[in-house]
C-alpha cells in the first residue's frame, strides 16, 4: 500500500514492540520563510508561495496533519466500520493460518480501494496490550499483541476512533498501551484518552487548502457500564450517552475547521434497522456543526438519512470482525470548499474471514438495494452513489 510502502522505506519498523516514526505522507515541517524551497520527493526543490508558507507554520503550531490529495479538485474521505483483532477468536486464528498476511484477510482489491482515500477512518474495537486482565462478567473482550497495528498502515488508516465498548476490555493499563501503541506507529486517534481532555481532543487535517476536524465518542454501553468514561485524572472514552460534553467538542470543531466529522459508536447489535435514540443523537450532532456523521457498533448494516442536508450513516457494521457472512461496505466523501461533492457506498461482503469487494453486478445491485430500503428519505443509484431523495 502506497502509505504502507513509504512507512516501510523510511522508517525503522519495529524495535522491539515500538515503532520509531512514520511516513505516511505527512508534511508538518517548519517552514524556513516566505517563498522558501523544500525538496520535491524526485531530488529536486519547489518552491513554496509565501501564504503557504505562513499557513504551514500556523498548522504545524497547532497540530494540525497536513496530507497531500490525489486529485487538486476533491478530498476523498473514506470510512469502514469495525475490525476486530482479537486474539483467541476464530478470525485471528485465520489471520495466524495465513502467516499473518493481511492481505489474505482483507483481499487486495479492498486494500487498494482504501489506500484510494485522501484520508482513511477505520473503528480499532480492542486493544494493543500485553498487560491487564479481562474485565470480570464481560462475554468478549479483545486484545491483540501491539506489533499487529503495523496492519493498520497496511489498511491505509490515517486516523482511528477508540470511542467503543472494546478499547477497555482489559482495563486502564492496557487502554493507555493502546494509546502509546497508536503513536508509536504515528496514527491519530479520537474518542479515548489518558483523561478527559485527550478524550475530547480533536484530529485536525488540512487537506487541498480544506481544514477537516474529526471528532469521535461512544453511546454504549447504556445498561451495565463495562467501559470506564475518562476523567481528569484516569483513562476511558468520551460517551454520548448524555450529549453534553460531545456537542461541545463538535461546536468547537466547527468553530475552528471548515468540515466537521463526527464518527459515533451507538445502536443496538444485531439489528439492521437504525433507533430513534441515535436519530436524536445524530441530529443534534448536526445542529451543533457536524458536516458528515458515520455510525458503527450493530455489527450490521443501517441505513442512511439526511438531516438539514447533512448525512448521517447509522451503522457501517462488522468490516473484518468475525466468521460470519455479512455484508459489509466502504463508505466515500468527496468533499470541496463548498462541502459534499459526492457520497458513495462501496458494497463489500465479509465471508470466511475475509473481506472482499463486492464485483458480481448482481450482487452488488442487491446491497445498494438493501441499503435504500433500510434508509429514509434517499436515493441511492447503481454506482451507490447517495443523494437526498427529491
Amino acid at each position: 500500500m502506497r502509505r504502507y510502502a513509504a512507512f516501510a522505506l523510511t522508517a525503522a519498523l519495529i524495535l522491539g514492540t515500538a515503532v520509531q516514526g512514520r511516513a505516511a505522507g505527512i508534511d508538518t515541517m517548519m517552514p524556513k520563510g516566505p517563498g522558501y524551497s523544500v525538496e520535491n520527493g524526485s531530488g529536486g526543490t519547489a518552491s513554496v508561495p509565501a501564504e503557504d508558507a505562513a499557513q504551514i507554520a500556523r498548522d504545524e503550531a497547532e497540530g494540525v496533519i497536513r496530507r497531500e490529495a490525489h486529485s487538486a479538485d476533491k478530498v476523498t474521505l473514506s470510512f469502514i466500520g469495525d475490525l476486530g483483532f482479537g486474539e483467541g477468536y476464530t478470525i485471528m486464528n485465520y489471520y495466524h493460518s495465513t502467516g499473518d498476511r493481511l492481505e489474505q484477510c482483507i483481499l487486495p482489491d479492498v486494500l487498494a480501494r482504501m489506500d484510494a482515500a485522501d484520508i482513511m477512518m477505520v473503528n480499532n474495537e480492542y486493544t494493543y496490550s500485553n498487560r491487564g486482565k479481562p474485565l470480570s462478567g464481560k462475554t468478549y473482550t479483545f486484545r491483540t499483541k501491539p506489533e499487529t497495528a503495523v496492519d493498520l498502515l497496511k489498511m491505509s488508516a490515517d486516523i482511528v476512533s477508540v470511542a467503543n465498548n472494546h478499547i477497555y476490555d482489559y482495563g486502564e493499563t492496557a487502554l493507555i498501551d493502546t494509546l502509546d501503541t497508536l503513536d508509536q506507529y504515528g496514527i491519530p486517534y479520537v474518542g479515548a484518552g489518558r483523561n478527559l481532555d485527550e478524550a475530547k481532543k480533536i484530529v485536525y487535517f488540512r487537506v487541498n487548502g480544506i481544514k477537516i476536524a474529526y471528532v469521535s465518542a461512544t453511546q454504549v454501553e447504556r445498561s451495565y457500564v463495562f467501559t470506564k468514561e475518562a476523567t481528569a485524572d484516569s483513562a476511558g472514552v468520551l460517551r454520548t450517552y448524555d450529549p453534553s460534553k460531545f456537542l461541545e467538542v463538535i461546536r468547537e470543531a466547527d468553530a475552528n475547521s471548515d468540515f466537521v466529522v463526527v464518527y459515533v459508536h451507538w445502536g443496538t447489535e444485531g439489528t439492521n434497522q437504525f433507533e430513534a435514540d441515535q436519530q436524536s443523537l445524530g441530529h443534534q450532532y448536526i445542529d451543533a456543526g457536524a458536516d458528515l456523521v458515520m455510525g458503527d457498533h450493530p455489527h450490521r448494516l443501517q441505513g442512511i438519512e439526511y438531516y438539514k442536508g447533512v448525512p448521517i450513516l447509522y451503522s457501517l457494521g462488522n468490516f473484518w470482525f468475525n466468521s460470519s457472512t455479512l455484508d459489509t461496505g466502504i463508505a466515500e466523501v468527496d468533499i470541496t470548499k463548498d462541502g459534499i461533492a459526492e457520497f458513495r457506498f462501496v458494497p463489500c461482503l465479509q465471508k470466511g474471514c475475509r473481506t472482499s469487494l463486492v464485483t458480481d453486478a448482481g450482487e452488488k445491485q442487491r446491497v445498494l438495494q438493501f441499503m435504500q430500503r433500510i434508509s429514509v428519505g434517499v436515493a441511492i443509484d447503481e454506482n451507490g452513489v447517495v443523494r437526498p431523495a427529491q
